[in-house]
């Protein structure tokens, strides 16, 4: 017998903040595109077919928010700091390891959409091709195209950085 809903949601927490901290590119917008996730999830917990995948279709529903707010922040005029405004901020110990995981996460950020998306299913989450296909709705040729170009332009973003 399969846990209740809520349960399952909950089981999911870790996995869909590490994917939405991905797509937002900090831990703070992840953790508010996680929080809308689960929230729709939940309002339509009755769209969900019993015995189906809960991750894929939280998965879905989180891409397509991302997608949402994506296409709402380019229609608003915000300023940004610059991206290395962060790098003089520094602590106590793992400082490198810091800049590093920071120079990762802009050189994510600069992949196209398609590209980070399939990284992070991929590479991040572990999932096989043909389950991150059917995440993002693309044919298992197009998401390994899109994976391969996407790892290709990571490496060369990170020679880049170093």
């Amino acid at each position: 017998m399969n846990p209740p809903f809520e349960q399952q949601v909950l089981d999911l927490l870790p996995r869909l903040r590490r994917f939405a901290t991905g797509l937002a590119g900090n831990a703070a917008d992840g953790d508010d595109l996680c929080q809308m996730c689960v929230e729709r999830a939940l309002a339509n917990r009755r769209k969900w077919q019993e015995g189906t995948r809960l991750d894929s279709w939280m998965y879905r529903i989180m891409r397509n928010l991302w997608i949402d707010e994506a296409r709402a922040r380019s229609r608003r005029s915000q300023t940004f700091v610059g991206e290395d405004a962060g790098l003089s901020v520094g602590s106590d110990g793992a400082q490198e390891a810091a800049v590093e995981l920071g120079n990762v996460d802009r050189a994510m950020q600069r992949l196209p959409e398609d590209q980070r998306e399939a990284v992070l299913l991929v590479m991040v989450e572990g999932y096989a091709y043909k389950e991150a296909a059917e995440i993002v709705g693309c044919p298992v040729g197009t998401l390994n195209s899109r994976l391969v170009r996407g790892r290709d332009a990571l490496l060369a973003l990170l020679e880049e950085a170093a």
